[in-house]
C-alpha cells in the first residue's frame, strides 16, 4: 500500500530565513493523522537563506539525519566536532545523552535540506557526528545504502533502519527490496513509483510492501528511508 503526499499538500511555515515544509507535525504544524511513520518521527524540507541557519541547541536520545540537496550546510557541536557538507552528501548525528549543535548556511545560495529525525533503539548512548561523501555517478540496478544501524554502510546511526538515495536517468527502471516498511523522498526530477508518478518534493508512504517498482520519468534524485515499526513506548 502506498501513500502519496504532494508536496503542495505538506504543512509548513515561512520564517523568511528558513522555509520549512513538514511531512509529519513538527513545530506549529499538526495534523493527528500524520504524526510519524513508524520510528520516524520528521521529515522537514528546510530551505535556508545564505548566511542564516539554526543557532546552537539541544538534543537528546534522538539519530538526527541531515540531507543537502542544494548548497551546503556547516556543523558545530559541544563535542568539538566541525563539518561542512555539501549537496549529494549526509551527515549523522546521535545525540545520545545529549549534545547542543548549531547549523548555518555559510553559501552564497539557498542551502536545501532535508532534515530526517529516527527514534534510536535504546537512550543514554554516547552522542556523535559523521559526515561522507558520495559518489555522483547515477544508479543503474539500485540506490546505495547510505545509512545504516547494522555497520553496512558509510554512515552508521543506533537504530535499524537504512538510508538509501541515488541518481536515476530518465528512463532507469528497477525494483527496490523493503525491509520494514518505507518513506520515499523526490528529491529532484520526477519518479514513477509503482503506478504513482511523484514529483520533486513529494513524499511516499508504503507500507505491507515486500518491494517496490521506480522508473525515472526524468532525471531523478530519490531517497528510501526504511525503518522498523514503532518498537517502543515513546
Amino acid at each position: 500500500m502506498i501513500a502519496h503526499y504532494p508536496h503542495a499538500s505538506l504543512g509548513g511555515a515561512n520564517h523568511g530565513w528558513l522555509n520549512a515544509k513538514h511531512h509529519f507535525s513538527f513545530a506549529s504544524y499538526h495534523d493527528p493523522k500524520k504524526m510519524s511513520f513508524g520510528e520516524l518521527l520528521v521529515i522537514n524540507d528546510d530551505i535556508i537563506q545564505p548566511y542564516t541557519g539554526f543557532d546552537t541547541h539541544p538534543h537528546r536520545d534522538m539519530e538526527i539525519i541531515t540531507y543537502v540537496r542544494r548548497g551546503a550546510i556547516t556543523h558545530k557541536d559541544s563535542r568539538g566536532n566541525k563539518g561542512r557538507t555539501t549537496a549529494g552528501n549526509i551527515q549523522v548525528m546521535s545525540a545520545g545523552t545529549g549534545i547542543k549543535h548549531s547549523e548555518f548556511n555559510h553559501e552564497d545560495e539557498e542551502t536545501n535540506i532535508f532534515q530526517i529525525w529516527i527514534t534510536p533503539k535504546s537512550r543514554g548512548i554516547e552522542p556523535r557526528w559523521d559526515t561522507a561523501e558520495f559518489p555522483t555517478k547515477a544508479s543503474s540496478s539500485s540506490l546505495p545504502l547510505l545509512v545504516s544501524g547494522k555497520g553496512d554502510a558509510p554512515l552508521s546511526i543506533h537504530q535499524d533502519a537504512r538510508i538509501y538515495a541515488g541518481r536515476m536517468n530518465k528512463g532507469t527502471k528497477f525494483t527496490h527490496s523493503i525491509q520494514g516498511q518505507a518513506y520515499l523522498l523526490v528529491s529532484e526530477g520526477q519518479v514513477q513509483v509503482d503506478k504513482i508518478n511523484a514529483s520533486k518534493g513529494d513524499g511516499l508512504a508504503i507500507t505491507k510492501q515486500k518491494n517496490v517498482d521506480l522508473k525515472a520519468l526524468q532525471d531523478s534524485d530519490v531517497l528510501i528511508i526504511e525503518v522498523p515499526g514503532i518498537t517502543r513506548a515513546r
